[in-house]
């Protein structure tokens, strides 16, 4: 109950992304696939994997807080697609994860569809650098979630060689709004 739950709020936090154009709504969104990440990570990876997953998503979460379009803006006008594409993604990727798979690792199968999916889509519809840069992070820590799919989860310790990808990919998330973007300016 608690993974579904987790996936639950990750695929919130990945449509609040798609819906926000604001740094107060990307930070929201941050946060939330952040938790819902790290909780399923948890379960299969371990505290050290989860816990860098959480920190990557932090520090992205509060670089996006400080830099970006200032307040919400979710759901401008026109945002009727993105909507859309919200909630047809989460039924697609629901029935591939629990019905088209035999695993039981459903709920992690979701939410790394889910994030690449929609950080994807982010990427290729927008053009304001705090998004993008938002989208790459969410990204970076969707891919890095791939590791657990079938891992064990290991106990407090040294760090082991399956954990070395979460803390890359926390790595590339926080400095990722520090990105310098450049519009292209043809004049």
């Amino acid at each position: 109950m608690l993974e579904a739950g987790a996936a639950f709020v990750a695929w919130l936090g990945m449509s609040v992304v798609v819906l926000a154009d604001g740094r107060r709504g990307l930070a929201l969104g941050i946060v939330l696939v952040t938790a819902g990440l790290a909780v399923i990570v948890f379960q299969g990876a371990g505290p050290i994997a989860a816990g860098a997953l959480g920190v990557g998503g932090a520090a992205a979460a509060l670089r996006r807080l400080t830099h970006g379009p200032s307040g919400w803006r979710v759901m401008p006008p026109g945002s009727t697609p993105r909507v859309v594409l919200c909630v047809a993604a989460g039924i697609l990727v629901l029935w591939i994860s629990f019905s088209a798979t035999t695993a039981g690792d459903g709920a992690l199968r979701f939410v790394i569809l889910t994030v690449l999916g929609l950080s994807v889509a982010r990427v290729l519809s927008s053009d304001e650098p705090s998004t993008l840069l938002t989208a790459i992070a969410l990204l970076a820590l969707g891919i890095a979630a791939t590791v657990g799919i079938g891992s064990v989860a290991h106990g407090l310790g040294a760090v082991t060689q399956s954990e070395w990808p979460y803390i890359a990919a926390a790595l590339v998330a926080a400095l990722a709004g520090w990105l310098p973007v450049r519009t292209a300016n043809v004049a």
